[in-house]
């Protein structure tokens, strides 16, 4: 057998959501080159007996954007299994900008040195020059085309400033992005309209592409703002992403009922899915809107007041001897964790067929949340092994071959002969997240082994120094998995 590698007796889950199988897979070059039983004694082996072997996973939903440039071995992320990360999410990539004055929540993606890319096309080829060692899906941020176009985004956009988000847009489109993602829940974006957001993303009607959002609401009024989502998607002909799908604060608990019968009935007209991750606590910038419904807010950064970091909100305003309001002008700039979620919520969704996996970490954070380091092997932990939620066939396909598709991905996500060897080797009795809110900053266990276009990223518990990672070109048109 012309092969590089074998992984043998394996048990194969192959990302389709069919039951598990024994084999052996080989690889050669970038490429599995096939699926069975290999007798082949010249070829160096790995013995996968009692381990999984399942395509690498797909992040649905980061903020890595820089982190790429600035971090290619992108521990956080091969040490859970993820191959493929999903990038510009919620409004805000990293291109195309270049400004030293980057205001929330673009700073989320890093320092302002990393905003250098006046185009999307040139923020791309860095990460073809310096490869990362995984694969990137790229997705241009309303928000950042905002800031690049409009000295005031406190209001509508004029019609010059439409056509010149509209023209970065197409050179975006142009270069090899995906879609466009709107964040118009945070300040720089809460004035576009709905007729701005179509115009700006005309492109992705005329070359295919996905419309990803972070909705302007998620709390008392989800409902309005999921059907101004879906409007967009009917006006662009695009599948919408609904980004990493929650109900905030005490009052929405259980309304996931209401929302997924929503998008289920919407689904039936036009093409829609959803990510999502395992926690009951949410994390962006810090607003005093999150902390007055959440349960407990803790501190991820701060600038104003850097002793914050970790800390409870609850328990910096006493010492402080001040008001929420004055508290949050002390700290800010800063960053937070939100507990407002109810778990019978996060378990509905994502159990939830239409449902995707998402990370949404946020890398730069000192402190962050546990999602950026735990996310997939906490489903397979919790989901999977703890509650029986979900089988591991199951999980997996919404890890890999459900997102492959709905992001329009060929030859990845499914394990098959001639597909591209992004592979994860786990043993599914002791793949755990160990990241925790206390100390988030840990790697997993059980991730034996992680393979990106064939060459090997993580190992022994630790990553290597390849960085075999692609910008993916997309499959015109994406579809959802219905």
């Amino acid at each position: 057998m012309n092969a590089d590698l074998i992984l043998r007796n394996a048990t194969v889950i192959d990302g389709t959501g069919k039951q598990r199988y024994s084999a052996d897979i080989a690889i050669a070059g970038e490429r599995i080159a096939g699926i069975g039983s290999f007798d082949a004694a010249d070829v160096p082996a790995v013995d996968a007996r009692g381990q999984v072997v399942a395509p690498g996973f797909i992040d649905s939903h980061t903020h890595d954007d820089g982190y790429l440039l600035a971090h290619p071995d992108m521990t956080p992320k091969v040490s859970q299994g993820i191959t493929t990360v999903v990038t510009g999410n919620c409004g805000v990539s990293l291109a195309p900008l270049v400004s030293e004055q980057i205001p929330q929540p673009l700073d989320l993606l890093g320092p302002p040195s990393l905003f250098r890319f006046k185009t999307f096309a040139a923020w791309l080829q860095a990460l073809r020059d310096a490869p990362a060692a995984v694969n990137v899906i790229p997705l241009v941020g309303h928000t950042t085309l905002r800031v690049a176009a409009m000295a005031d985004t406190g209001r509508a956009a004029t019609g010059e400033e439409i056509d010149a988000m509209r023209a970065m847009m197409e050179e975006a489109m142009a270069a090899g992005a995906f879609g466009m993602s709107t964040g118009t829940f945070y300040p720089p974006a809460a004035h576009a309209p709905t007729g701005e957001i179509i115009e700006v993303g005309a492109p992705i009607r005329a070359r295919g592409g996905l419309y990803a959002t972070h909705l302007r609401d998620e709390a008392d009024h989800i409902v309005p703002a999921m059907q101004e989502a879906l409007d967009i998607g009917k006006a662009l002909d695009c599948l919408v992403v609904f980004s990493h799908h929650k109900l905030a604060g005490e009052k929405n608990h259980g309304r996931s009922v209401e929302t997924l019968a929503l998008m289920e009935r919407a689904g039936a007209l036009q093409p829609v899915c959803l990510d999502c991750h395992p926690y009951p606590a949410t994390s962006t910038m810090l607003r005093l809107d999150r902390v007055r419904i959440s349960r407990r807010t803790m501190i991820t950064w701060s600038k104003g007041y850097p002793e914050a970091k970790g800390r409870d909100f609850a328990d910096v305003m006493k010492e402080l001897g001040l008001t929420d309001e004055e508290t949050l002008r002390k700290l800010s700039p800063a960053g937070a964790i939100y507990f407002l979620l109810d778990e019978q919520d996060v378990k509905r969704i994502l159990s939830h067929p239409l449902a995707m996996v998402g990370s949404d970490g946020l890398p730069f954070d000192p402190h962050p949340h546990p999602r950026q380091w735990g996310t997939f092997t906490n489903v397979l932990r919790t989901l999977v092994r703890e509650q029986s939620l979900l089988s591991l066939e199951e999980a997996i396909h919404k890890m890999t071959g459900q997102a492959a598709r709905n992001y329009g991905v060929a030859e990845r996500g499914l394990l098959q002969p001639g597909y591209y060897a992004d592979l994860v080797l786990f043993d599914p009795d002791r793949v755990s997240d160990r990241a925790t809110f206390d100390q988030p900053i840990q790697v997993s266990q059980g991730i034996q082994g992680v393979w990106v276009n064939g060459r090997q990223v993580w190992k022994d518990g630790a990553a290597g120094t390849e960085r075999p990672g692609k910008v993916l070109t997309p499959t015109r048109k994406p579809e959802s998995l219905q």
